[in-house]
Formats: C-alpha cells, sequence, structure tokens
C-alpha cells in the first residue's frame, strides 16, 4: 500500500495550493484530482487581491503576471428598485494590489501545479478519484481511490485533506453533514461563439439583466462562456420549454450575441449549476479536514469562493505542516484551522445571503427591493462604507499570508 504524508482530495484552487504549501515545508504531500486535465468550462474565473499578494510571497509573481488575464477594478450589481450599486471600486486600494485578476482557472491551477512539480515531495495523481476513507480504529489513516481505467487503490496518510467540492464524497464518507442556507437561483451554463474582431480581454466580465432573467458572459479566447441565472428550481421547466425558448432568453438578454445563438444546438448544450450555500458546523474528524468547498459551499455572488478557499489552504499550511512534519495532526490542530477560518466563511456567506435578498429575489419575483437592500444602499452613500467595501472584497476578511516556510525570492529576469 502507498504511503505519504498527506493526502489532498481534488486539485481545484484548495487542494493545489495546499500541496504547494505543504511541499515546500518538506512535507511529503499526494494530490489526487479525478480529470486527466483541469479544462473544465466552468468554474470562476477570479483570482483576488489577497491571493495575488501571496503568490507574490512565494516568490511567484512575476510567472503570474505573464500569465493571460484582465484586471477587473470594481464590482456593480443593479439593484432592484435602487439602481446599479458599486460594491467595490479597487482604486482606493494600495497597488499593486488594486484589483481582481481574470484568468481562465486551468490556467491558473496548471500554474499552480508547475510550481509544486518543482519540490521533491510533491506527487500530482491526475484521473484519480478518491472514494472512500480508509478508518483503523476510529481514525482517518488514509482514502482508497480509483482510477480512470478502473484501477483501484488506497494510500495511507498521516493526514487526510477533503477540497473535492460541493459534493464532497470524503466528507460524506466521514458523516459530516453542512447546514444548508435558502438560495433563490440556480445558474445554466453554456457556450457562444467569439469572433476574431470583437474586442475584450481574455475573462473579462459583461453582466446583463432585463425584466426577471440575468445573465453573465465571461471572455475567452473563440468563445463566450455563458451563464443565465434564473429562479431555483426552475431547470425543469426550462428544459420542458425547450432550446427554442431558451436562445430567445439568450438573444433578449444579450442582443449583440442574438446572430449565434443557434449555436446551442440542443439542450445538452446548457449545464445547469446546482447553487449552494452551506457550511459544516464542525469541518474534521480525527484524521482528516475539509476545506474549500467541501467545508462551505459559496454562492457565485461576488465571486469570492476562490478566494476563501484558497485562504482556507493558507491557514491549515501554516497550522499543520510542523505536525505533519513530526508525524501525528491532533484533533486541537484541526480544530485551530476550522477556529480560525470559521469567521471569514460567517463573515463573507452572511454579505451573500444579505445579496441573495437585495439583488436576486427581487429580480426574479419582479418586487421592488424593500429593506434588504440597505446595506447595498449605505455602500453607495456612505463614505466611510465606500472605503471598506473595497478591501472586503479584494481581500477578504482575515487575509492570509504565506508561511515563513513557504517563501521563496522572486527570480532575478535575465538582462
Amino acid at each position: 500500500m502507498e504511503r505519504t504524508g498527506c493526502v489532498v482530495a481534488g486539485g481545484g484552487p484548495a487542494g493545489m495550493m495546499l500541496g504547494l504549501l505543504l511541499a515546500r515545508a518538506g512535507v511529503e504531500v499526494t494530490v489526487l484530482e479525478k480529470h486527466g486535465d483541469f479544462l473544465r468550462d466552468f468554474r470562476g474565473d477570479t483570482v483576488h487581491a489577497a491571493t495575488i499578494r501571496l503568490i507574490d510571497e512565494l516568490g511567484l509573481g512575476g510567472a503570474f503576471r505573464e500569465l493571460p488575464q484582465s484586471r477587473l477594478r470594481n464590482v456593480a450589481f443593479p439593484v432592484p428598485g435602487v439602481g446599479l450599486v458599486t460594491l467595490g471600486d479597487f482604486a482606493s486600494l494600495r497597488p499593486p494590489y488594486n484589483y481582481i485578476a481574470m484568468m481562465p482557472q486551468w490556467d491558473f491551477l496548471n500554474f499552480l501545479a508547475r510550481a509544486a512539480e518543482e519540490e521533491p515531495s510533491f506527487t500530482l495523481l491526475m484521473e484519480h478519484t478518491a472514494t472512500s476513507l480508509i478508518d483503523d480504529g476510529g481514525r482517518v489513516t488514509g482514502v482508497r481511490y480509483r482510477t480512470s481505467s478502473g484501477t483501484e487503490g488506497a494510500i495511507r496518510a498521516s493526514l487526510v485533506v477533503a477540497t473535492d467540492g460541493r459534493n464532497s464524497a470524503l466528507r460524506q464518507a466521514a458523516g459530516l453533514v453542512p447546514k444548508e442556507f435558502p438560495v433563490p437561483f440556480d445558474t445554466w451554463w453554456f457556450k457562444l461563439p467569439r469572433h476574431p474582431s470583437e474586442e475584450g480581454e481574455i475573462a473579462g466580465i459583461v453582466p446583463a439583466f432585463k425584466g426577471r432573467e440575468a445573465m453573465i458572459a465571461l471572455f475567452r479566447d473563440d468563445y463566450y462562456q455563458m451563464g443565465y441565472m434564473g429562479p431555483k428550481g426552475a431547470d425543469a421547466r426550462i428544459r420542458s420549454e425547450g432550446v427554442e425558448r431558451f436562445r430567445e432568453r439568450v438573444a433578449a438578454l444579450r442582443p449583440d450575441l442574438a446572430d449565434r445563438v443557434d449555436a446551442i444546438h440542443s439542450l445538452d448544450d446548457i449545464h445547469w449549476l446546482d447553487v449552494r450555500l452551506n457550511r459544516l458546523r464542525r469541518w474534521y474528524v480525527d484524521g482528516m479536514l475539509c476545506i474549500g468547498d467541501a467545508a462551505h459551499a459559496m454562492s457565485p455572488a461576488g465571486g469570492v469562493g476562490i478566494n476563501l478557499a484558497i485562504q482556507d489552504a493558507v491557514a491549515a499550511a501554516a497550522r499543520l505542516a510542523p505536525c505533519l512534519l513530526r508525524g501525528h495532526v491532533g484533533l486541537q490542530d484541526l480544530e485551530a484551522v476550522q477556529r480560525r477560518r470559521r469567521m471569514p466563511t460567517v463573515v463573507v456567506q452572511t454579505v451573500q445571503r444579505i445579496m441573495h435578498r437585495a439583488v436576486f429575489v427581487p429580480l426574479f419575483t419582479g418586487r421592488r427591493a424593500g429593506a434588504p437592500a440597505f446595506p447595498l444602499f449605505v455602500v453607495q452613500h456612505v463614505p466611510a462604507a465606500r472605503k471598506i467595501m473595497p478591501r472586503m472584497i479584494a481581500f477578504g476578511p482575515r487575509p492570509e499570508h504565506a508561511p515563513g516556510f513557504a517563501r521563496r525570492q522572486e527570480p532575478r529576469a535575465v538582462p
């Protein structure tokens, strides 16, 4: 049976960042990723200022800035009955961390993988799906996995970290059940062609609101990644109305793209995302820790889920790397990670719940926003709030710094 110091289940932002940080501490770490590559269409594209600062602290800032990306300078939402509310204008932040980078997530994950693979104690196993836990007398001591070819195996480890997303198989295997919060909308993802003559930066984002419908467009090299947002539970109705009706919805929201809606050949081209907002009361059992979406699924509102997951990974690495080097991680260590990251999670999810009530409930019901929109109104009209919100969006509550063992000097440019 294989053995490692820490096995990380899931090669998303939290899993790849945790693997990189632990490897830089000298911990033997193995990351299991169920797919053969990182090319998934329906992942978030935001890299927040807190993460950019972290990358600089890791000595990777120069290489990161060479990746194709655009810069988001503010975040604004149209609030029914109020108008366009700018939640965060990042011009008030100190450079060079006065923006959110927008880039395809697969580029970001490949970037982290390349950096991690320079560390001799790091192993990335693609097409390996963690399927269950190994239990030894009430303590998790590893995972079982299945490869894409059907081969089964197991890895023993001093610690298992579940970063396998909002539908985490390892979380379920550990008997951990999250508390669910109501969400008023789901998202349907699809692609539309992008002509070479059309301007726009790679990974830019364009929202569209009309009547009781909303849609966002993310720029790719030769296509638009589109996300239609509709009321929670509407998937069956949308599909029963047929593909032609869906094309009409898209054309009404984005008339400038109406000439290419025939690229939606059938409803099979539309991928439904069941938007969730939840969090675990307890993020761990003996020998296993959940972070990122496995611990707290985030709404797409505000695009903060990736940043929060990465901050979880940094806090986990800082606390647990010394324990792993000693060969034992106790319950008090796992509890310390949750204690540090619980407050930021609660704060961000509370803000998202307010945004749901202020923006999406009125949008999908056709009602004017009432009292729930008051916090957004304050952001628009109170000077102090206009200074606080950009930092909260760009950095989040309790942003983490790279632990000393993971820091590297930026390579000097060759003359």
